[in-house]
C-alpha cells in the first residue's frame, strides 16, 4: 500500500481515528460511564476542547492513564488524516500547475498549429479530424468539464476566454496557421474573429455560424470561410433525397460514417498537393506525367498559383506550374507514393 498517496493517507488516517474513537468510547464504557458521556469524553479529548471531565478521575488513575493515551492517540490520528486532505488539496493544485506549465512549454515549440476554440460537439470531431491529419492543435475552452475531456484525449489545452487576447497569445496564436472557432454564440465567434485578426493578421480563419446573416459580420471581421452548419446540414438532408447515390459518394471518400462506413476501412480519398519549384512536375501536361496509368489517381481540379479558380477535370494538355495545387483522388498509398515522386507539398498554408 502506498502511504504517501494522500487518498490512500486519507483513508488510513479516518480508520486509525475511527480505531481510537471506538476503543476509547468502550474503555470508558467498561469503566462504569454512560454511552453518552463516554462518547462526549472522547469527542472533546480527541478535538482538545477540554471544556471539563465529565466525571471526576482522581480516585482512578489508570483511567488518567487511558486517557492520556486516548489523547496521543487521537490528536496523532487527527493529525495524520488532516495531513492528508490538505496533501490532496495542494498536490491538486501542484498538479495542474506543473501540468498548464508543461503544456505551455509544449505550446511555445508548436510552429504552424491550429487553434480550436470550443471542445464541443463540433470542437471535438473537428479535433479529431486533424489529428487524423498529423495536424498539431491547440484546444481552448472556459469550460472546466471541456478543458478535462479536451486533456484526457491529450490534447494541447487552455482553459480560458478566447475572446481575450491573453488567451489567444497563450496559445501561440503568432505561430500558429489557422484558428478555427466553433463556438455555439455567433457574438463569440465574430469577436474570436477580430481579435485573432488583429493580433496575426496572416493567419488562416475559419468560423462557424448558426445564422445565415452572421456570415457576413464574420467576413468582415476577418474570417477566410464561414461554415454555416444550419445550412449544411439542411442541403446536406436534401441532397439524400435528391442525390442519394452522390451523397454516397461523398461520404465514402471524406470518410463519413452515416452509412456505417469507417474512414479507417476506406482505401480512397482526396488530398492537395502544391508543386514546389524544384519538382520535376513543373513544365510537364496532365498526360506526360501518366497519373492515372502510373499511380492510379484521378486529377479532379487544378488551382494555379495566380488564380483562386478551380480548374475542375482539366484538359489533359494543360501545363502544370510552380505552385499550382493538384486535387487528386485515389487511395492514401498510391496519393503518398505520387507526391514522394515528385516532391510535392502536402501540408499547405493557404
Amino acid at each position: 500500500m502506498n502511504f504517501s498517496s494522500p487518498i490512500k493517507r486519507l483513508q488510513t488516517g479516518a480508520i486509525f481515528l475511527f480505531c481510537v474513537f471506538i476503543t476509547a468510547v468502550l474503555g470508558y464504557r467498561l469503566s462504569g460511564w454512560g454511552w453518552i458521556d463516554s462518547i462526549y469524553m472522547v469527542v472533546i479529548t480527541v478535538s482538545t476542547v477540554g471544556f471539563a471531565e465529565t466525571r471526576e478521575m482522581d480516585s482512578s488513575p489508570a483511567l488518567r492513564l487511558f486517557t492520556i493515551f486516548v489523547i496521543l492517540f487521537g490528536m496523532t490520528a487527527s493529525a495524520y488524516t488532516f495531513g492528508g486532505f490538505i496533501q490532496l488539496l495542494t498536490e491538486g493544485e501542484i498538479n495542474r500547475a506543473l501540468n498548464q506549465r508543461r503544456t505551455n512549454q509544449a505550446i511555445k515549440q508548436l510552429k504552424r498549429h491550429i487553434i480550436v476554440c470550443g471542445f464541443g460537439r463540433m470542437g471535438e470531431v473537428v479535433c479529431h479530424e486533424l489529428r487524423q491529419s498529423n495536424r498539431s492543435v491547440v484546444v481552448i475552452d472556459r469550460d472546466k468539464e471541456m478543458f478535462d475531456e479536451a486533456t484526457s484525449q491529450d490534447y494541447l489545452a487552455i482553459t480560458g476566454d478566447a475572446t481575450e487576447e491573453e488567451t489567444l497569445l497563450e496559445a501561440g496564436i503568432l505561430d500558429a496557421n489557422c484558428l478555427v472557432t466553433v463556438l455555439p454564440s455567433d457574438a463569440e465567434n465574430v469577436f474570436i474573429t477580430l481579435t485573432a485578426r488583429n493580433l496575426n493578421p496572416d493567419i488562416q480563419i475559419l468560423a462557424r455560424g448558426e445564422l445565415a446573416s452572421t456570415e457576413k459580420k464574420l467576413l468582415q471581421a476577418g474570417a477566410n470561410r464561414v461554415v454555416l452548419s444550419t445550412v449544411i446540414g439542411a442541403m446536406r438532408i436534401a441532397s439524400m433525397i435528391t442525390r442519394p447515390s452522390i451523397v454516397e459518394l461523398i461520404e465514402q471518400v471524406t470518410g463519413g460514417n452515416s452509412l456505417n462506413v469507417q474512414i479507417d476501412h476506406i482505401d480512397i480519398m482526396i488530398d492537395e498537393l502544391q508543386i514546389p519549384k524544384d519538382s520535376s512536375l513543373v513544365g510537364k501536361s496532365v498526360v506526360e506525367c501518366h497519373i492515372r496509368n502510373r499511380h492510379g489517381l484521378i486529377v479532379v481540379a487544378i488551382k494555379r498559383h495566380d488564380n483562386s479558380r478551380l480548374l475542375f477535370n482539366p484538359d489533359h494538355k494543360l501545363i502544370f506550374q510552380v505552385l499550382d495545387i493538384i486535387i487528386v483522388m485515389g487511395s492514401r498509398e498510391n496519393i503518398q507514393r505520387f507526391a514522394n515522386e515528385y516532391e510535392m507539398i502536402q501540408d499547405i498554408l493557404h
